[in-house]
């Protein structure tokens, strides 16, 4: 018989909040986390909005010299890997540590650290270059930094796969418990970009939004008839997996099932999504039969839904074609509408807010969705939640490279 998989433990650093509960929260109240830029002098940039981590303080989770070792893509990981393992109640000698892995995503690992050695090396010079240049912007090493913390001696894998990162990480981390080879699994996914170089990537790509900048408040709006692009933003978000046996066995508290996984390709464009929604219906599609659920039994989806105006029909094209009539009895949202666009870290906090959804029985919002795109004409939960029985639920994650994940969760009872 398969094994199945719950889960037990999350926590997060992003841009509404450093915590899960008030993460929630702030969900739930239909918050806002984006702001003008201060990290940088973003002046020059015709983007000037972001989603950044405020008033994280490493040293209150593990020191501040290794704090300092680290490009903070792996400090939000560490952070938030350490919040899962004390929610999960995984105390020492709560799991055999070779029964344990990691496995972390990213879409760009350490580019701050990067982009500031850059900098070194062409003003003074190879020797002014930091000794931990590479340990510090490798993209694995996120994954080795939570894996030491938690002393997990299994797995220690990283995904790259742009803003499929977190779930690809999440589906894979599930199968390894699945199949019996693991019986715990941090997983998630963690990024931060928030620099002139990171902001300027996607600037020249003509991806993100450039018409809010003196009202930042209102520049992610998913399926909104006014959005004009996706807003970067940075943080993490880490959940425990485990065999549900395991957990019964110490007692652990149990948020949701996770139940399948998908993953495809649109094998179409380095940046656009297929026209049709080729690779998501199938990642959609794979997902539900991993889960053995019919179209017809989701409740939920926390979409993409990123507010560019490429991915927000397509992807209501995609939902559409393969759920048929039953699109129409869908809830809809899109979570970065709160909190922006975490690229690689999204997965993994929006399988926060499914798990949370799924067992608090509340379906989140989509902030800012004032005029609703013809386009988008699905139930998308404009700007107001909605508490209602909910047994069933799929988070959607697309990324450049045409890197399609789906996660299908059910309610544990």
């Amino acid at each position: 018989m398969e094994r199945r998989v719950v889960i037990t433990g999350m926590g997060t650093v992003n841009p509404l909040a450093n915590n899960v509960k008030d993460f929630w929260t702030r969900v739930k109240n239909v918050e806002n986390g984006i702001t003008r830029i201060t990290r940088f002098d973003a002046s020059e940039h015709s983007s000037q909005v972001g989603g950044e981590v405020k008033d994280l303080h490493p040293g209150d989770y593990f020191d501040n010299k290794e704090a300092r070792r680290m490009d903070k893509f792996s400090v939000y990981a560490v952070v938030s890997a350490l919040q899962a393992v004390e929610d999960a109640g995984l105390g020492e000698g709560a799991v055999d540590p070779e029964r344990m892995g990691v496995i972390l995503g990213n879409g760009i690992g350490g580019i701050e650290t990067l982009g500031n050695n850059f900098k070194k090396l062409f003003e003074r010079g190879p020797k002014a270059v930091h000794p931990l240049l590479a340990p510090m912007m490798i993209a694995n090493i996120a994954s080795a930094n939570v894996a030491i913390k938690l002393n997990a001696q299994g797995p220690c894998l990283t995904n790259v796969t742009a803003c499929a990162s977190g779930t690809d990480s999440i589906g894979m981390a599930m199968h390894w418990i699945r199949r019996g080879a693991m019986d715990v699994m941090a997983a998630g996914g963690s990024e931060a970009c928030m620099t002139s170089l990171g902001l300027s990537s996607f600037t020249v790509l003509q991806a993100v939004s450039t018409n809010f900048n003196d009202r930042p408040e209102m520049a992610s709006r998913p399926f909104d008839v006014d959005r004009d692009g996706f807003v970067v933003s940075e943080g993490a978000g880490v959940i425990i997996l485990e065999e549900l046996e395991h957990a019964k066995k110490r007692g652990a508290p149990i948020y949701a099932e996770l139940v399948g996984y998908g993953a495809a390709c649109d094998a179409n464009h380095l940046t656009a999504p297929h026209p049709e929604g080729r690779g998501a219906i199938q990642a959609m599609r794979m997902a539900l039969a991993d889960a053995g659920l019919g179209v017809e039994d989701i409740d939920y989806i926390n979409a993409h839904g990123t507010s560019t105006p490429l991915n927000d029909p397509t992807e209501t094209k995609a939902i559409k074609k393969l759920f048929g009539e039953h699109a129409n009895k869908l809830k809809i949202s899109s979570t970065k509408s709160m909190v922006g666009h975490l690229l690689g870290a999204a997965g993994g906090v929006e399988a926060i807010v499914t798990a949370l959804s799924l067992k608090e029985q509340y379906y989140p919002a989509t902030r800012n969705l004032d005029n609703q795109d013809p386009e988008c004409d699905l139930n998308c939960l404009a700007n107001k939640g909605v508490a209602a029985p909910m047994r069933t639920a799929i988070s959607n994650s697309f990324g450049f490279g045409g890197h399609d994940a789906v996660l299908a969760f059910k309610r544990y009872e």
